[in-house]
Order: C-alpha cells, then structure tokens, then sequence
C-alpha cells in the first residue's frame, strides 16, 4: 500500500474556527506514519502544474487562483486561501495523480492520498465548500489522458460531490457514484440527476436522510452502487473518502462507525479486484471530527493491507429504511440504463 502525504499539508490556513483546520492534516499525517511503521510505503507527492489542474478547471480559474499565492483571499463564505494555499492544492492534485502512476505501474499495491484541501466541491471554474482544485476529477482525467477507457469514482463524503458531478455530467467514460445527505449542502445530488447527452446515466446519485448509518450504506452498495460498477467494468476505481459521515462528525448528520467505512473499502475492493486489476486509489475529503477521521481511516487502511480478506464482507445490523428509500429512488431515476438493477 502506497500512502502519499506532506506535512506542507497543513500549510493551508483557514479563519480561527474554521471546521477545514490545519490541525486535520496532522491527524492524517499521524496515521500514514504508524502505517509507514507498519511497513508500507509513505512518499512524498509532487504538485501538478497549471497545466494538469486545467484538464478540469478553465485556464481562467486555474490561473487566478494561482495569483492568490502569497495573498489572504476570501473566495466565498466558505472558501479561502492563505499564502500557501495555491501551492497546497496543487500538491494535493499530484499526489491523486501519483497515486494512479502508482498503481497503473503495480496493480496489486492500492494507494492512499492523504490530502487537504478537499476538493470535491471545487467545480471547472467556481471553488467553493472549503475546496480550490477538484483532485479526484484531475487524476480521472488525467487517467483518461494516459489511455484508460473507464474510470468509476465513488464518493461517500456526507457532502454531494458537485464539482466532480459538473466535470463529467455528460461523460460516459467516467461514472460518478455519490451517496450523500440530502437535503443538504451543497444542494445538488438527486436521484434524478444521472447526467445528460451522452453521460446520461453514467451519474448516479444515492442521496439518503439524515440519520443514516452502516446498514443504510451497506443496502445502497449492495443494492446499486456494486451492481452498476460491475456493469460498467472500470479500468480504474478512485474513491472521495469523506468520513463526515462518521456519527460525531460536526458537520454531517449521518450515524457511520469506523466499521461502517472499512465494510464499504471491502465492496469496493470486490469490484476493483474483478475488474480494475486491483487498481484503486483512495483520495480524503471531509472528516471535521479528528477522532471520526483518524479511526475511519485506520479501518478502511487496515481493509487495504490485507487484500486477502479485503472482500470478505458480513451482515450489517442495523435499521435500512433510509437505504431502502434511496434504493427505490435510484431504480426509479435509472430505469432503462442499468438493466436488471
């Protein structure tokens, strides 16, 4: 397992208060290091230039959040730079890419980028939600540049990946798979939204109450999102690995447990391992609960370890009502593009 993280992680400043704190790149440093002494792999990453960021974002918004660097600027309510800022999110951006060099070159060894800034809210020319560049959207499209045929991303961030939505909304090539709150921020994430033109279907959104927990997950997973992976057969699988969703995360109103996210890795493993040559690559996203963020990462590394068992999954107890709905929901907005979902 290949972990790719930099202390210039927590060079990105955010407003006293802010939920987006230096401090959670510390945490996800603290966790790559007992894992390097655990015996994997923990390698610098190297950032993308303007010219990769705008494989996804216009030329225009690359470059004037580039001239941010040095400068304290608020982009929306929610969203600002510091000095560093600019040259943070690059980073952030190669160490997706360099995540998916990896495995392109060692199918069997998943990595992990343990990244901040998020960046699945950033859309082609708009940052917003904390995000400046969309990483994971970079590294599908810059998999796609390198001649991969089908790239899936799956989000299970408590937040609707938007951005990663906008930047492949009519592209059937990469598949967006989103479990999400709603509603809630950012607004966007219907069932009914599945893309346009040629991309219709390839979108497919799981949005499920609040108080949703592991049972509610599993039964989406289960019951669409592993099944459509299965037919769409990517030669890539890249992951937003939010963990807001865990039950104390402040920011999110799911009920998730550590247990919850490691059962998730081991179906997503499942699919990687029957169609993607192993090839997957796990990007962080939210997780404003330091304690829910360092424990639902350790769970879902502790699943990528050992690939052996990786895909041994077990029954989830739990209430699945919230799933169920969403199920529902789902089918009826795909009906007629997956067939036998």
């Amino acid at each position: 397992m290949l972990l790719l993280t930099s202390e210039r992680f927590a060079h990105h400043l955010t407003p006293p208060g802010h939920p987006e704190r230096p401090e959670r790149a510390e945490a996800l440093r603290r966790v790559a290091l007992a894992w390097e002494l655990a015996g994997h792999e923990l390698r610098e990453p190297a950032p993308a230039d303007d010219a990769t960021l705008a494989l996804v974002h216009a030329s225009e918004y690359v470059a004037a959040i580039h001239e941010t660097a040095g400068a304290a600027v608020r982009l929306d309510p929610d969203t600002t730079t510091s000095p560093e800022s600019y040259d943070v999110a690059a980073l952030a951006a190669g160490a997706v890419i360099d995540g998916v060099r990896h495995v392109l070159a060692h199918p069997g060894d998943p990595a992990v980028a343990l990244v901040r800034p998020p960046g699945h809210h950033a859309e082609p020319a708009r940052a917003m939600g904390f995000c400046l560049f969309n990483s994971i959207a970079i590294g599908a499209a810059w998999a796609r540049r390198e001649g991969l045929a089908r790239v899936a991303i799956v989000d299970f961030d408590v937040h609707h990946g938007n951005g990663t939505q906008a930047a492949f909304y009519e592209d059937p090539s990469v598949l967006f798979i989103s479990t999400h709150q709603f509603p809630y921020y950012p607004g966007t994430g219907a069932a009914n939204e599945i893309g346009s033109g040629a991309g219709a279907g390839f979108t497919v959104n799981l949005p499920l109450e609040a108080g949703a927990g592991d049972a509610d997950l599993d039964e989406v997973f289960r019951a669409v999102a592993v099944p459509v992976l299965d037919r769409f057969r990517p030669d890539l699988l890249l992951v937003s690995a939010g963990f807001d969703a865990h039950h104390d995360d402040p920011l999110g109103g799911f009920r998730m447990t550590p247990a919850g996210f490691a059962n998730l890795a081991r179906q997503l493993e499942g699919v990687a391992q029957r169609h993607a040559g192993g090839r997957t690559v796990y990007v962080t996203e939210g997780g404003y609960s330091l304690e829910g963020l360092t424990t639902s990462l350790d769970a879902l590394l502790g699943v990528l370890a050992d690939r052996q068992t990786a895909q041994a999954t077990a029954d989830v107890p739990g209430d699945r009502s919230r799933g169920r709905a969403a199920v529902r929901d789902a089918r009826a907005a795909l009906q007629g593009v997956w067939p036998g979902l």
